[in-house]
């Protein structure tokens, strides 16, 4: 049986839909449902029609197929995709889809909130953290209507007279209009006032407008006003934190968010607002908007500063005066400026945030670069890869070895290691980053656990086709299949491109540093420790002594660990350890090479010279599955 109706029958939260479509479910299967506006212009242009198939009820209920035209869609085009649709069993055509996972008979079948696209995009929202639903987070703030608290009407210049915000009153930029001529005004109760950080949301959308809800944020100027009922305000609960109010205020305002919604209907609806699922942000998420505030403050707190001075300049007594005073508190808001500027150069991140292995490495390369020392710059940028590689890799064995685990790419590094003749290599520490990349367990791990943004390094095919180009060229270098020199500068050129694209994925070293424990003071009363370390940070090891009151008893002096953005260290030892080099005398970070007997060979990252400790060291690399 085919059934034409309004489509208000199969969308609307009404109880009379819901009651109809309910019995209709007792007796029928809907198999498609095709919704259509401007079929009907005798009735008006704007008109939506939902044409129901339906078929007598079974067992189990078939999947069923949805499908939607847009007003002067081309009908040969629609017709083709109708007929596509019909012998998909899954998926989705260019205006249909097919419902597998079918809702409740009392659900709204709002052809945008099924659709795969829509369902995908809110399972991907667990990735800020977890779910919740706005009800969860935010209250509704009662509203005045115009027809039913006529008595309220008032004149703005009359005694406690507020302004009355309307649907049009918010801009799509996410601000209040200022108050014009056509402004109402109001006495409304204390009840219905609105208060600085309510959101206030257009209650009514244009069926075409794609762009997201239009809400905007009530500040101290906008107030005293009242939500009229043509806008929905809501207030954020007590236990709501900043953090949440800005991430949900952000996403009511993407397209995901209106399509959640359902796009049937042109009204906001109350109850299906309060229950939109909204994404809660975690730990590392939270830590990370604190940090964007915050910078966003600095960086206003800049702006407030040069509009004073600039503010300033004829208010002094004379002209000299005040061409000092700009002159000397104008360089210090330069040299803010220019030191900020340098951190979009990469090169100038890497020197001064990088941890000291990576850092060092390039540093040399650049000096190499500025020198034109063409083989020199050649072998600095293929030993830089190297170190980036194994770095990230021994980070990586590291964080997989504290979770519990192993990862198969461990097994050919033992074998170099007994070898005795050759220890791991650029190859090796790519298999072990490109194995965490595609571990299940490793995806598994919590948001906020760092061994995530390894993970990424050499995930995209362009990272990968750059490793892989620059493995071979340091296979060549090493088995002296070396470059004529007339060709080194086109090399040198491709190279440090490949080079430069891995170590700007790397850009989350710079929020994983290097931390080098001295000595740990543990006071059994406060149940704390008083930690002194260096942090390892830019291209030189001579950097202050730090302190830091932490609540574990557990860290060694003596080694090295990785701190993540939520302040967790991890034990790199003895995947990565420090000391002064015996070579050169400056102190340098070192991992096993090779075990050639009763004897470990360390490799310095940062010069690659090596030092012998005893047997006894190889028990530690024994203990983490490394001999």
């Amino acid at each position: 049986m085919a059934v034409l109706t309004p489509v208000e029958l199969w969308v609307s939260d009404s109880p009379q839909a819901v009651e109809l479509r309910k019995t209709l479910a007792e007796h029928w299967d809907t198999a498609a449902l095709v919704i259509s506006e401007g079929v009907m212009p005798q009735v008006h242009p704007s008109f939506v029609v939902a044409l129901a198939f339906l078929q007598a009820k079974q067992d189990r209920r078939p999947p069923m197929k949805m499908f939607q035209t847009a007003r002067g869609a081309d009908g040969e085009a629609v017709a083709r995709d109708f007929d596509a649709l019909l012998k998909r069993g899954g998926g989705h055509t260019r205006f249909g889809y097919v419902l597998r996972e079918l809702p409740l008979p009392e659900e709204s079948l709002d052809f945008d909130r099924h659709h795969p696209d829509v369902a995908s995009g809110r399972a991907d929202l667990a990735g800020f953290g977890s779910l919740t639903t706005l009800r969860e987070l935010y209250e509704a703030v009662p509203r005045v209507h115009l027809a039913g608290d006529s008595e309220w009407i008032s004149k703005e210049e009359l005694p406690g007279a507020v302004r009355l915000l309307g649907g049009r009153d918010i801009l799509r930029e996410g601000s209040i209009a200022l108050p014009s001529d056509d402004s109402l005004w109001v006495t409304s109760p204390p009840r219905c006032l609105l208060q600085p950080g309510d959101l206030i949301l257009r209650g009514i959308r244009g069926r075409h407008d794609r762009y997201g809800l239009i809400v905007a944020e009530v500040s101290e100027q906008d107030l005293p006003a009242a939500p009229a009922h043509t806008t929905i305000a809501l207030r954020p609960r007590p236990s709501t934190t900043p953090q949440q109010i800005r991430l949900v205020a952000q996403f009511l305002r993407t397209p995901l968010a209106d399509r959640l919604m359902g796009r049937s209907n042109i009204h906001l609806l109350m109850n299906r607002l309060m229950e939109l699922p909204v994404p809660r942000p975690d730990d590392a998420l939270t830590t990370a908007l604190d940090d964007l505030d915050a910078a966003r403050n600095r960086l206003e707190t800049w702006a407030r500063e040069a509009d004073a001075l600039l503010e300033s300049a004829f208010t002094h007594k004379t002209a000299a005066q005040a061409r000092e005073k700009i002159m000397d508190r104008g360089r210090g808001l330069r040299q803010r400026v220019e030191a900020a500027t340098l951190l979009d150069d990469l090169g100038h991140t890497v020197r001064t945030r990088f941890p000291l292995p990576v850092a060092y490495r390039w540093r040399e390369t650049e000096a190499r670069m500025s020198a034109g020392e063409h083989q020199a710059t050649y072998s600095a940028i293929l030993e830089t890869a190297e170190v980036l590689l194994c770095y990230t890799a021994l980070l990586t064995l590291a964080l997989a070895w504290e979770a519990g685990i192993p990862l198969g790419s461990t097994i050919a590094i033992r074998e170099k290691l007994v070898g005795g003749r050759s220890g791991p290599g650029l190859g090796d520490w790519a298999n072990v980053l490109m194995e965490a990349a595609g571990s299940r367990k490793l995806r598994a791990l919590p948001h906020q656990h760092p061994v995530h943004a390894i993970r990424t390094l050499l995930a995209d095919q362009d990272a990968a086709d750059a490793r892989e180009r620059l493995t071979k060229r340091r296979n060549d270098d090493s088995h002296l299949r070396r470059l004529d020199p007339i060709d080194l500068p086109p090399a040198i050129t491709e190279a440090f491109a490949d080079l430069t694209l891995l170590v700007d994925r790397a850009r989350f070293l710079a929020d994983l540093p290097l931390w080098h424990v001295t000595e740990t003071r543990w006071d059994n009363l406060t149940q704390s420790a008083q930690v002194r370390y260096r942090e390892l940070t830019g291209d030189h090891p001579v950097v202050p002594t730090k302190t830091a009151v932490l609540t574990r008893n557990d860290l060694e002096p003596g080694s090295l660990y990785l701190r993540d953005s939520m302040h967790e260290l991890y034990l790199l030892r003895p995947f990565l350890t420090g000391q002064v080099c015996r070579v050169c005398r400056a102190w340098s970070t070192f991992h096993a090479d090779i075990v050639p007997g009763d004897v470990v060979q360390l490799k310095s990252l940062e010069h690659g010279h090596v030092l012998h400790q005893p047997a006894a060291a190889g028990h530690a690399l024994s203990i983490v599955g490394l001999l």
